[in-house]
């Protein structure tokens, strides 16, 4: 048995630094994954073509994406109105220096709201423009 001194000696405590390097890297962890999450958050449902597409995707593409409730995105970040939107498109083209807007309009967007973006993208100073689409091909095989 201990005696009185060894007993008062003795200190009981809770080591909390293991606890701290878990919290710490869950929090990294979190942290790195979000904006991957949330990149991926677009809901468009392209319509079908039988025509293949021409134009070829890169990192330095400027992309303008329109969901079914008229909701539009640049390079995957909403944009609030059209003059953020022609805003947007001459940063991306001065930065870029890629002239070709792909527009990407889910097959429930209205037309007149495709034909706001070209126009607002030709105003921007877009020298070329492409809509995305599905080949034939692939739509039959999700089905």
């Amino acid at each position: 048995m201990l005696k009185k001194r060894e007993k008062e000696k003795l200190i009981f405590e809770i080591n909390i630094t293991p606890l701290t390097d878990v919290i710490l890297v869950l929090l990294i962890i979190f942290m790195v994954t979000t904006p991957f999450i949330i990149q991926g958050n677009i809901k468009i449902n392209l319509p079908s073509a039988k025509a293949p597409s021409e134009i070829s995707l890169n990192n330095k593409n400027i992309i303008v994406a329109i969901t079914s409730d008229g909701s539009m995105f640049l390079n995957g970040n909403s944009v609030k109105d059209e003059q953020e939107l022609l805003q947007g498109i001459k940063n991306e083209i001065n930065k870029t220096g890629n002239t070709t807007v792909i527009i990407e309009g889910d097959k429930m967007a209205f037309h007149g709201e495709m034909v706001r973006v070209m126009s607002i993208a030709k105003e921007a100073g877009a020298e070329k423009l492409a809509i995305t689409t599905i080949p034939d091909e692939d739509k039959k095989g999700n089905k």
